[in-house]
C-alpha cells in the first residue's frame, strides 16, 4: 500500500425543495449529512439539523491501495436526510471518478448536482434538488489544511469527461507571493498513458459561498441546548418497608401536616354594650394566622372549616385558638385556648378521625367551642377540605383545594324526523311553504332541510349528545317567510328520560307521533299537526370526549353492559410529586407562579392543590383508578391558578403543560418514577416550563384477561354495526367536551373550561402547517424502511458484499425449490427479529417528542398562522374568514388521514420493538407457534383454507371485527407522543 491518500473535503450543500423554488421561501430544513464511499471505505460527516443549506467544512481522507489502477476507481457521495435514531432517506448521490482527481495545489470546491436515487420513491429525493460542494484532491501529505479562499466553480454532470488523470503523485507548488495569483486547472483532452501540461491561467481568488442558516433556526443542538427528554429520578418514596394497604400514599414522600378543625362555637359572651356578637376565630401558629368567616349577632355559630398547616412553617411550640368578636374600629378578643405542639396526637390515615371536644372560651364570661387538633399526612381525609398555610391570604380559598370530579355520563340521542301531518300556515299566494323541524337540546341545534308541502315528509336523521342528568328535548317546526324570518308553526317539548334506550342494533324502536302545541294560534285548526319522530338513546355507543388515539376510556354509555363485556383488569395508582424549575406563564404580568396539577383517566378528574407563591411546588399526592382497557392513555397537566385573588370567571387559568402516559407501555407492578418536561408552544416557539416529577404503578389484577382484551374490540359493538361518519364524530365530541366543561365548572370549587379543553385536547383537530409537516414526516420515516431494503437488495446484486450475496442466493434458490418453508422461515425471522430486539425495548414510558411534531425548530409564519383564527387582509372579513375556515376545514382532513396511515404504519414496527411489552411477547408466540403450524400443515391446504375463509358467505361473518384486527388496533403509535 502506497503513502498515496485521496482528501476529499465537503464544503456545504444547497438543498432546494421544489415547492420552495418557486415560491422562495427558502426555508423548510432537512436533518442531512453526507456519506462518502471510495475502495471499500466509507465515512460520514456530522448532522445538520433541520439546514437547507448546511455548511460542514470537515476534511476526510482515503488509502488508494493501487496508484496504478486510480482512474478506474470511484468516489461515491450520498446526502441523506436523518428521519430518526435508526432510519434515513436519500436526497441524492454524486459520482466522481478516478479521471477527475487532481492534486492538492490544483484543487478548488466544486458544485456537483445531485443525482436521484433509484431507491427514492419514498424519500425525499423526490421533492428535492441541490447540489453538493466539494473539494477532492490526491496528496501525499493529510496535514494540509483549508485556506482561507476557496475558489468555486460549478460543473456540469458531464464534467468527469474533461478532467485530468493522475498516474503519480504530484509535489505541492510553494505557497504563493502576495502579488501572485492562484493558478485554475483547465479542462483538456484526455490522452491515454499520458498527463498533459497545466498551462497556467491568473484568477482572481474570491470568498467562498457564504450559506447563511434560516434565521428562525434555533440552536438547540448543540452543547447548551435544552432537553425535552424523560428522566429517571429516585426519590424516597413514603412506602418504604411498611406494609402497604389500601389506602397508604406509598407513591408520594409523607408530608406532615398541623390540621385544627373549627367545628362550631355555643353561649359566646357579649362583648358588646348593645348585647351582640359577630364572632369569628383566629389559628395562630408562629407568624401564620388563619381566620373563619364571621357571622353577624349569632352566638351559637357554625363554621366547619379545617386548617392545615405544613410542619416546615411551624415557627412556634403553641397553637394559639382566639375567638374575636368583629367591630367597626377594633376587634375584641372573647377568649383563647392555647396548645402545646408536643402534646397534639398524630392520626394515621387508615385510622378513624378524631372527635371533636369542647373547650370554655372564657373562663369568667363563659362560651365553648368544639374543634379537633391532630397532626397528620396529605392521605388525611380532612386533606382536601383544608385551608393550606401557604394560602391563607388567598381571597377565593376554594380554588385552591384538592378536589376529585367526576364527568357526567354522556349518550348519544339518535333522532330520526320522518314526517309531519296537518300544518296550518298563513295563507300567501305569492310563495310555496318551506317548512323544516328545528331540533334543540342545550347549546346543540339541527336543522332538517325546507320541504315544500303541507304534509312534508323529510326523513333525516341526526345524534346529539345527551348528559345526565338530561335536559328536555326541543323540536318545533319553523316556515321561512323571508330571508332572516322564520314563523314557529309548533313546538314540542320531549324529556328524555320518557325516550326508549337501545343497548344493541338487533332491537328496533318504534316510531312516535307527537301533537305539536301552539303559542299564537291565528286560525281555527279543525286537525292537530303531528309530527312523526324515532327517537332513541343508545346505551351501546361510548360517547367520545377525548380522541381515540389517546383516550382514557372506551366503555358504552349504559352501565349495565360494563361488567358483562369489560371487567377490570387492573389499578393504576399515579403520585404528583412536584414541579421544578417553572417558568413564568404570563410573560411577565405574575410575578410569581400558583401552580396546581389536573389528572384525568376514564370519567374520573382529580385536582391538586394550589401551591401558591412557589416556582418548584411539591404536591405529594397520590390517586387511583380502575383500568378496564389497556389502550388507554392518562393525561396529567399542569396550571397557573389565577383565580385565587380575583373573582371566577376573570382571568383563564394559564397552560403550563401536560405529560401522557399509555397504559400499555407500562410493566405490571413496577414503580415509575420521572420527570416529565412540560412543553408548551406559543406564537414564539416551543417553550419548556418546567419538570413534572411523577411516580406511577400498574397492578395488574389478571394477566390472562388483560391479555385476552387485547383480542376483542376497542370499541363497543354499536361503533361497528353502525358507524358514525369521521366528520361527525368530530363535532359530537365537540359537544361532547362542551357539555362535561359546563358541568364541571358548576363544582366548587370549579373545573374551568379551558382546563377541561386543554386535558381533553378538543383543538387537536385544527388544521395547522406544523401538523401537517410532521405527519409527512412520520409517513415518510414510515416508509424510509423500505429505501434501506432497496439499498442493501442493491448492494446484494452488485457484489459488494461476496458472502451476503453468496447467502442470499442460496436462500433464493432453497425456497424456489421447497417453497414450503417460505412462511416458516418467514414467521422464525420474525421471532428472532423480536428477540433480537429485546435489548433496545424502551425502559421508560415515550413522552412528548419535540423533533417529531416539528415544534423544536419552525418558521415563525407557520406558528402565526396556527395561532391565528384569520389572516388580515384589506377584503371583506366575512369572506376571508369563511374562506379561510373552509380551507383549514378541508387541510384537518387531509392532515388527519396522513396522520392515520403513519399511524398504521407505526403500529406495525410497535410489533416487534417491545414498546407494549404484552402485545411483542403476544406476537412473538404467534410467530413461534405460527412457524411449526406452517412447517406441519401443507402449503396448499393453509392457501385453500385462507382463502375459504377470507371469501366466506356473510352469514358466517360477524360484525364486528375479528381478533387479529383487533389486535392490531391496540397497538401503540406515536400519536400519543404528538404535542
Amino acid at each position: 500500500m502506497s503513502n498515496l491518500k485521496l482528501g476529499v473535503e465537503v464544503i456545504s450543500a444547497r438543498l432546494k425543495p421544489r415547492e420552495d423554488s418557486t415560491h422562495g421561501d427558502g426555508y423548510g430544513g432537512v436533518n442531512a449529512f453526507v456519506e462518502l464511499r471510495f475502495d471499500e471505505e466509507k465515512v460520514k460527516t456530522s448532522n445538520k439539523y433541520d439546514d437547507s443549506s448546511p455548511v460542514w467544512n470537515e476534511k476526510f481522507f482515503f488509502n488508494i491501495s493501487d496508484t496504478e489502477n486510480l482512474s478506474n476507481l470511484v468516489l461515491e457521495a450520498y446526502v441523506y436526510n436523518k428521519t430518526s435514531n435508526i432510519t434515513k432517506s436519500c436526497l441524492g448521490k454524486i459520482r466522481i471518478f478516478g479521471t477527475a482527481f487532481v492534486p492538492y495545489s490544483e484543487a478548488v470546491g466544486l458544485n456537483y448536482p445531485l443525482e436521484k436515487e433509484k431507491w427514492s420513491v419514498f424519500s425525499f429525493a423526490a421533492a428535492i434538488t441541490g447540489e453538493l460542494a466539494l473539494k477532492v484532491f490526491v496528496t501525499d501529505n493529510p496535514s494540509h489544511k483549508v485556506s482561507d479562499g476557496i475558489l468555486t466553480k460549478k460543473i456540469t454532470s458531464d464534467t468527469r469527461q474533461k478532467l485530468h488523470n493522475i498516474h503519480t503523485t504530484k509535489k505541492s507548488k510553494p505557497s504563493l507571493r502576495r502579488n501572485q495569483q492562484p493558478t485554475q486547472p483547465q479542462p483538456q483532452p484526455l490522452q491515454p498513458n499520458l498527463p498533459q501540461p497545466q498551462p497556467p491561467q491568473p484568477q482572481i481568488p474570491q470568498p467562498p459561498p457564504v450559506m447563511e442558516a434560516p434565521r428562525f433556526q434555533a440552536g438547540r443542538f448543540g452543547p447548551n441546548s435544552p432537553d425535552y427528554s424523560i428522566k429517571e429520578t429516585n426519590p424516597i418514596l413514603g412506602g418504604g418497608k411498611r406494609a402497604r394497604t389500601s389506602t397508604a400514599h406509598d407513591l408520594v414522600e409523607p408530608m406532615e401536616f398541623l390540621f385544627v378543625k373549627i367545628v362550631k362555637a355555643r353561649d359566646l359572651p357579649n362583648m358588646d354594650p348593645t348585647g351582640s356578637l359577630d364572632p369569628y376565630v383566629h389559628v395562630k401558629v408562629g407568624n401564620f394566622t388563619a381566620k373563619t368567616k364571621h357571622f353577624e349577632k349569632n352566638k351559637n355559630p357554625i363554621w366547619n372549616e379545617v386548617f392545615a398547616f405544613s410542619k416546615s412553617d411551624q415557627q412556634s411550640n403553641f397553637l394559639e385558638v382566639i375567638v374575636m368578636d368583629k367591630d367597626m374600629i377594633k376587634d375584641d378578643c372573647v377568649g383563647l385556648i392555647r396548645f402545646d405542639l408536643n402534646e397534639i396526637p398524630t392520626r394515621v390515615a387508615p385510622d378513624s378521625p378524631l372527635a371533636p371536644e369542647w373547650y370554655r372560651v372564657n373562663v369568667e364570661k363563659g362560651g365553648e367551642i368544639m374543634l379537633s387538633v391532630w397532626f397528620g399526612t396529605q392521605a388525611d381525609e380532612a386533606f382536601s377540605d383544608a385551608t393550606y398555610s401557604d394560602a391563607l391570604n388567598a381571597v377565593n380559598k376554594s380554588s385552591v383545594r384538592s378536589k376529585i370530579y367526576h364527568s357526567p355520563r354522556l349518550w348519544y340521542l339518535r333522532v330520526n324526523v320522518i314526517e309531519a301531518q296537518d300544518l296550518v300556515i298563513v295563507p300567501d299566494r305569492t310563495r310555496f311553504p318551506n317548512p323544516y323541524v328545528k331540533i334543540q337540546l342545550s347549546n346543540q341545534m339541527v336543522r332538517t332541510k325546507p320541504s315544500q308541502s303541507l304534509n312534508p315528509r323529510w326523513n333525516e336523521e341526526f345524534t346529539l349528545v345527551a348528559a345526565e342528568p338530561f335536559e328536555d328535548l326541543v323540536i318545533s317546526i319553523e316556515d321561512r317567510v323571508a330571508v332572516n324570518r322564520e314563523e314557529t308553526l309548533g313546538t314540542v317539548k320531549i324529556p328524555i328520560d320518557t325516550i326508549d334506550r337501545r343497548v344493541d342494533d338487533n332491537r328496533t324502536v318504534p316510531n312516535r307521533w307527537f301533537s305539536l302545541a301552539f303559542e299564537n294560534q291565528r286560525r281555527v285548526r279543525f286537525a292537530t299537526t303531528r309530527l312523526l319522530l324515532n327517537v332513541c338513546l343508545e346505551g351501546g355507543y361510548h360517547v367520545l370526549d377525548e380522541s381515540t388515539y389517546y383516550s382514557s376510556d372506551f366503555r358504552p354509555s349504559m352501565k349495565e353492559l360494563w361488567n358483562r363485556q369489560q371487567p377490570s383488569i387492573g389499578v393504576l395508582e399515579l403520585g404528583i410529586l412536584g414541579v421544578e424549575g417553572l417558568n413564568l406563564s404570563q410573560d411577565g404580568k405574575k410575578e410569581t407562579m400558583d401552580a396546581y396539577c389536573v389528572a384525568k383517566y376514564g370519567t374520573k378528574w382529580v385536582r391538586t392543590r394550589t401551591v401558591t407563591n412557589c416556582l418548584n411546588p411539591r404536591f405529594n399526592e397520590q390517586y387511583t383508578w380502575e383500568v378496564y382497557e389497556p389502550a388507554t392513555v392518562i393525561t396529567i397537566g399542569v396550571f397557573d391558578n389565577n383565580q385565587i385573588n380575583g373573582v371566577n370567571g376573570e382571568n383563564r387559568d394559564g397552560k403550563i403543560g401536560k405529560v401522557r402516559v399509555r397504559i400499555s407501555t407500562l410493566e405490571s407492578g413496577r414503580i415509575y418514577t420521572n420527570s416529565y418536561p412540560l412543553l408548551v408552544l406559543r406564537p414564539s416557539g416551543v417553550k419548556k416550563m418546567g419538570e413534572l416529577h411523577l411516580a406511577i404503578r400498574f397492578s395488574c389484577t389478571s394477566m390472562f384477561q388483560m391479555l385476552v382484551q387485547y383480542w376483542k374490540p376497542l370499541l363497543p359493538k354499536m361503533h361497528y354495526a353502525r358507524p358514525l361518519k369521521v366528520v361527525q364524530q368530530e363535532i359530537l365530541r365537540q359537544h361532547a367536551v362542551n357539555l362535561v366543561a359546563v358541568r364541571l365548572s358548576r363544582a366548587e370549587p370549579p373545573l374551568r373550561k379551558e382546563v377541561i379543553e386543554y386535558i381533553s385536547d378538543s383543538s387537536s383537530h385544527f388544521w395547522s402547517m406544523r401538523k401537517s409537516r410532521a405527519n409527512l414526516f412520520r409517513l415518510r420515516s414510515v416508509f424510509s424502511g423500505l429505501l434501506g431494503t432497496g439499498e442493501w437488495f442493491q448492494d446484494i446484486c452488485r457484489w459488494k458484499k461476496p458472502v451476503a450475496s453468496t447467502a442470499v442466493h442460496v436462500f433464493y434458490l432453497a425456497f424456489v425449490c421447497l417453497p414450503e418453508m417460505i412462511l416458516p422461515v418467514m414467521s422464525l425471522c420474525l421471532f428472532m427479529l423480536g428477540v433480537w430486539n429485546y435489548r433496545l425495548r424502551p425502559r421508560q414510558p415515550p413522552h412528548m417528542d419535540t423533533r417529531l411534531s416539528f415544534a423544536d425548530n419552525i418558521h415563525p409564519e407557520e406558528l402565526n398562522e396556527e395561532f391565528d383564527t384569520f389572516p388580515f387582509s384589506s377584503q371583506d372579513p366575512g369572506i376571508v374568514k369563511l374562506r379561510y375556515e373552509r380551507l383549514r376545514s378541508i387541510a384537518s382532513r387531509a392532515q388527519t388521514v396522513v396522520g392515520d396511515i403513519a399511524g398504521q404504519g407505526e403500529r406495525v414496527q410497535a410489533l416487534l420493538s417491545w414498546r407494549d411489552p404484552r402485545a411483542t411477547s403476544i406476537f412473538m408466540v404467534l410467530c413461534l407457534v405460527s412457524s411449526v403450524v406452517l412447517y406441519v400443515v401443507p402449503f396448499k391446504v393453509f392457501v385453500l383454507v385462507a382463502g375459504l375463509y377470507v371469501m366466506r358467505h356473510p352469514r358466517f361473518r360477524r360484525k364486528t371485527p375479528p381478533g387479529p384486527v383487533n389486535f392490531f388496533r391496540r397497538l401503540p403509535a406515536k400519536t400519543d407522543c404528538m404535542l
